[in-house]
C-alpha cells in the first residue's frame, strides 16, 4: 500500500489534548502526519509547551512514533506505526527571535508558514486588503529555515508573500494545505502563478479536505479530486500532494471563527459551519483515485512520495 503523507492536521491546541485521536488514521498501513502546534495568537511559551506535551503523548503511544528524519518515517511506517512530526501555521510563535527556528526544529517542527491570514513581521496574509509581500525580516526567516532544514510553507499567506517566499528560498517551498483558486474562488486558495512558483522550487501543492476551500462547503473525495486533477494538469504529477487539514476539535473551532473576526472574514462563514473531511474518508482517497483510472505510480506520488521527496531534500540540511 502507498504511503499516505498528511502534511497538515490539527489536534486541539490544548496541553491536555489526546494525541490518540491521530489513531483515527488507523486503516493506513503506512502513514505520516504533520500536527500543527500553534498559529498567530500563540506565544513562544505556549507553542513550545504544547510541543512537549504532544511529544510526550506520541512517545507513550503504541501506534504512533516521533519522526526526526525521513529514514525515521520509513522505519516507523515499515513497522506498521504512524510517523508524526509537527508544523507551525505562523511565525508569531517565534516571539520575533530567528534563533527560535533552531529550537523548534529540535522539538520536531519541520514546516512553518510566515503569516496566517493577516500581516505580521514576516509578510502579509491571504485575507489582507493590502498585500505588502514578504518583508526583509521574512527573507531572513526563510534563510534561517533553509539553514536548519525547515520547509517554508505558503498556505494562508498573501499572493505576493508566497511568491516572495519562493523567490527567497534555496530549497523547496510547499503549500501544505491549499486548494486551487482556478477550481473554486476562495481567498484561501492559491492562484496558478503561486502553484507554478512553488513547483519551480521543487515544491509541492497539498490539496486539502476542508469543505469551504474545495467548493461551497463540499468536503467530498469528488471535490478533492477536481482540485488534484487541476493541479496535476497545471504543474505536473511530481508537484502535487495532499493534506487533511482536519480539525479534531472542529465544533470548538467553528465557535472560535465566529468569535474572531480579526482572524477570519465572512469567506469562512458564508456557507454555514465549516465541514471537514474526516480521517476515515481521507484514508480512502487512494482507492477513489484508482477507481477514476489513475495509474498506481501517480497515486503513490500524490499520496506521499512527493512530500517525502521534499522532506528528504530539506530536512537533510540539518545534517549538512
Amino acid at each position: 500500500m502507498s504511503l499516505l503523507w498528511d502534511q497538515h492536521t490539527c489536534l486541539p491546541l490544548d496541553l491536555d489534548a489526546d494525541v490518540a485521536e491521530l489513531e483515527r488514521y488507523a486503516p493506513l498501513e503506512r502513514g505520516f502526519v504533520s500536527v500543527n502546534v500553534g498559529y498567530s495568537p500563540h506565544s513562544y511559551e505556549f507553542s513550545t509547551g504544547l510541543l512537549r506535551a504532544f511529544r510526550s503523548g506520541v512517545a507513550a503511544s503504541d501506534r504512533l512514533a516521533l519522526a526526526a528524519t525521513v529514514d525515521d518515517v520509513e522505519a516507523i511506517t515499515a513497522a506498521g506505526r504512524m510517523a508524526v512530526a509537527f508544523d507551525l501555521e505562523d511565525s508569531g510563535p517565534l516571539g520575533g527571535d530567528l534563533g527560535a527556528v533552531q529550537e523548534y526544529w529540535d522539538l520536531g517542527v519541520r514546516t512553518m508558514l510566515p503569516s496566517y491570514n493577516h500581516a505580521n513581521r514576516a509578510g502579509s496574509g491571504c485575507l489582507d486588503a493590502d498585500d505588502g509581500g514578504l518583508t526583509p525580516w521574512g527573507r531572513d526567516l526563510v534563510a534561517e529555515m533553509n539553514r536548519v532544514g525547515m520547509v517554508p510553507d505558503g498556505s494562508h499567506c498573501s499572493v505576493r508573500t508566497s511568491l516572495g517566499l519562493c523567490d527567497a528560498s534555496t530549497r523547496p517551498v510547499v503549500y501544505s494545505h491549499s486548494c486551487m483558486r482556478g477550481v473554486w474562488d476562495h481567498p484561501r486558495n492559491i492562484t496558478d502563478d503561486q502553484a507554478r512558483a512553488a513547483a519551480e522550487t521543487g515544491g509541492v501543492v497539498g490539496i486539502t479536505g476542508v469543505g469551504i476551500f474545495l467548493g461551497p462547503n463540499t468536503p467530498t473525495l469528488e471535490a478533492m479530486t477536481r482540485h488534484l486533477e487541476y493541479a496535476v494538469e497545471l504543474v505536473g504529477i511530481e508537484h502535487v500532494g495532499v493534506s487533511s487539514d482536519f480539525s479534531f476539535d472542529h465544533e470548538e473551532f467553528v465557535v472560535e471563527i465566529a468569535a474572531s473576526p480579526e482572524l477570519y472574514d465572512e469567506s469562512y462563514t458564508r456557507w454555514g459551519p465549516i465541514q471537514w473531511m474526516p480521517p476515515e474518508t481521507f484514508v480512502t482517497l487512494g482507492a477513489h483515485l484508482a477507481g477514476r483510472g489513475w495509474p498506481d505510480t501517480d497515486i503513490a506520488a500524490v499520496l506521499g512520495r512527493n512530500f517525502m521527496r521534499v522532506a528528504r531534500e530539506s530536512w537533510s540540511a540539518a545534517a549538512g
